[in-house]
């Protein structure tokens, strides 16, 4: 009985002693967590659309450690890793009992440690709390490290750590910064060589190193090779054949495209691990390199500044700010692709397209091309020539000042700002001052971005939209109504289509425009297809001169090379629209053959009258003529001018001239509809209405 007894008595105790030591080991666990928080930390990255590495920032510390999970990784790397350093990684808790004994039996047996016990668990505890000294407590202590990272993550978790912050020589850690540098490539589809030298850096990364100890580094490798566990994985004479490739032997340098966007989204994005751009890192590599070597051939202190968008998105697909970041001699630090400038010509065609819209003009319309003088403002142009009588589609396709400024004093300028902020875009004008006919030839400010979410008004659909910083996730479609007609952007697109396209370079199925800032401070090319802007700014940051470079000979042909060189299929063009095409100037209405102008103050008696000015409907009214029979008649009213008139829905001119001042109209359907009325002295008012 009290054999029993005791008995019990032992056993209670014991339980009660290791139920005791379990709680005890419990609190210690607790109150001395292993310091897996610092371990997080990893450098900001900066991606393109796809997730891939557009460039990454050091961490505080300075040291390069990028995001990775194993499934990132090539398997064969993840399978060579567990057999060289922790073959039974899968089934222990931390510590390996087996590794222990056979350690203990090789330090025994030979006087010296021949093999190590250290397991993935225990190398992580040792690189998220390091220590000086090699000793048997350290070594305890990183055993214990481990077992209490095994009670908080689990394999994949701890392999992904392992993954995330093992040294690879230098500032290098972690086995993506590692791939990159030393094999210029992710480390998802890595070689035997490759993957075998990766394993073997981590034990000793500053004496491995193979920009500094390549002989070092190439028996390392060979060791991991030779280990039988490793042979098993890689194959029967893979092991060999690996052996005997080189390794590498210069570190290279990291990815680091777009830095002018990368940089301000590391500023905008301070607490998040990494910014999702709109970019695409295959067209942003080439443009910065059709944008650097286009800058050696032209001048050291020249820039070039590209960017590629996606208008039917929004999307900034490319955007080159210089034509080297780190070149002080361009001040490559500058953005120029966001700076302001003087867009030189680059702005007529969206006088044309108003021109367009209000009925005004054809493309065969005839203009003069001949010295004029608007109250003192004497237009020129660029080669100081002039051509006489020309077409509209000959005078914008040759970029002539005269007409574009005769263009701009008839649809005013007011009305084309009210189209830029339509866009949302804003011109910058010299202080003080009221927008004037020299917005015609550059004299107001826009930057290269503003200027391609211009040009995006005349793609496809025509719906304006805003391009972003190029980190934003949602693309923003800007509130209101389109920049033109669909005829006058068919016909605006038509004209630059047909230009020709720069010396020595193949027709690519774009429209494009070019334009020269006074001075020679800036060149300019504007291009887009059925989809895609590209807009190139050629100058010096410093706003210098550079003598010779003009938008056709010196922007245009890097807009060229830009598409080319993106690798974007070009989109075709758009159909006419239904009732729209090109026509002789003798099939034009009898006020479109010949525009006139009122420069010089030579006013006939008949434009001594008030103008035209339609009184009903009114400017954005929004009126209702469905009913259930269709849709109804709509009542047009107009006060002034000379008959006979002619109205216009949309571009396109009603049936027949009237000598009233009243007039129907019958729409098509629902929307938005620019009505326009022309008089016998060819002055014109237009209105936009949307049917209900």
């Amino acid at each position: 009985m009290r054999r029993k007894k005791a008995v019990i008595v032992g056993i209670v105790t014991a339980a009660l002693l290791i139920g005791g030591a379990a709680f005890g080991l419990d609190a210690l666990d607790k109150a001395f967590p292993p310091p897996l928080e610092a371990a997080q930390q990893r450098s900001f990255e900066v991606l393109d659309r796809d997730g891939k590495l557009l460039r990454a920032f050091a961490t505080p510390d300075g040291r390069w450690r990028l995001k990775t999970e194993a499934d990132e990784v090539d398997p064969q790397f993840l399978r060579m890793l567990v057999a060289y350093e922790d073959q039974r990684f899968y089934d222990h808790h931390g510590v390996d009992p087996w590794a222990l004994l056979r350690s203990a039996w090789q330090l025994a047996s030979n006087g010296r440690i021949v093999s190590g016990a250290s397991t993935l668990s225990m190398q992580v505890a040792r690189l998220i709390e390091p220590r000086a000294d090699r000793s048997f407590s350290a070594k305890f202590l990183q055993a214990a490290r481990a077992l209490q990272i095994e009670r908080r993550l689990d394999k994949a978790e701890i392999l992904d750590l392992y993954l995330n912050i093992a040294p690879y020589g230098g500032n290098l850690e972690g086995i993506r910064a590692a791939s990159l540098a030393w094999f210029g490539k992710e480390p998802g589809r890595l070689d035997t060589a490759e993957a075998a030298l990766l394993v073997a850096l981590p034990q000793l990364p500053e004496k491995r190193r193979p920009d500094r100890f390549p002989d070092a580094a190439k028996q390392a490798r060979e060791r991991v090779l030779q280990r039988l566990a490793v042979e098993r994985v890689v194959g029967e004479g893979e092991a060999e054949r690996a052996a005997s490739a080189a390794v590498p032997v210069n570190r290279r340098d990291l990815p680091s495209f777009a830095p002018h966007m990368a940089v301000a989204a590391r500023a905008k994005f301070q607490n998040a691990p990494e910014a999702r751009s709109t970019l695409r890192l295959p067209i942003q590599r080439e443009l910065e390199g059709v944008a650097r070597h286009a800058a050696e051939k032209l001048g050291d202190k020249v820039s070039v500044a590209i960017v590629m968008a996606d208008a039917q998105t929004g999307d900034i697909l490319a955007e080159v700010g210089s034509a080297d970041y780190l070149d002080t001699a361009r001040r490559g630090f500058v953005e120029m692709s966001r700076a302001v400038r003087s867009p030189g010509s680059t702005l007529k065609p969206f006088i044309y397209g108003l021109a367009f819209e209000d009925g005004l003009v054809g493309q065969e319309t005839i203009i003069e091309d001949r010295p004029v003088d608007f109250s003192g403002y004497r237009p020129r142009n660029f080669d100081m020539h002039y051509q006489g009588d020309v077409s509209i589609r000959q005078a914008l396709q040759l970029s002539l000042n005269v007409p574009a400024v005769k263009l701009l004093d008839a649809v005013s300028p007011s009305a084309l700002m009210v189209r830029f902020r339509r866009a949302g875009v804003k011109l910058v004008l010299p202080a003080n001052e009221a927008p004037g006919l020299a917005i015609a030839l550059g004299g107001a400010g826009i930057s290269l971005v503003d200027l391609v979410q211009l040009y995006a008004g005349l793609v496809g659909s025509g719906d304006p939209v805003r391009l972003g910083d190029g980190v934003r996730a949602i693309p923003e479609r800007l509130e209101g109504d389109r920049l033109f007609s669909d005829a006058a952007i068919w016909n605006v697109t038509d004209i630059l289509s047909g230009v020709l396209p720069p010396l020595g370079m193949k027709q690519r199925g774009i429209a494009y425009k070019t334009g020269t800032s006074y001075g020679y401070r800036d060149a300019w090319s504007v291009g887009y297809d059925g989809r895609h802007v590209v807009g190139v700014w050629v100058g010096r940051a410093d706003n210098g001169a550079v003598p010779g470079i003009a938008g056709y000979a010196t922007a245009a042909p890097i807009l060229f090379e830009a598409f080319a060189k993106s690798g974007v299929a070009v989109t075709p063009m758009p159909a006419a629209p239904s009732g729209i095409a090109r026509v002789a100037v003798s099939d034009l209405p009898a006020n479109q053959r010949r525009f006139t102008t009122t420069a010089n103050g030579l006013l006939s008696a008949s434009r001594r009258e008030s103008p035209p000015r339609i009184v009903y409907p009114p400017e954005g009214a929004r009126v209702e003529l469905s009913s259930q029979s269709g849709i109804s008649p709509l009542v047009l009213k107009l006060q002034g001018g000379r008959a006979p008139f002619r109205w216009l829905a949309n571009g396109l001119p009603l049936p027949d001239a009237s000598h009233r001042r009243n007039s129907e109209w019958r729409p098509e359907g629902q929307g938005f509809s620019t009505l326009t009325v022309i008089d016998a002295d060819g002055r014109a008012s237009s209105v936009r209405v949307f049917v209900e």
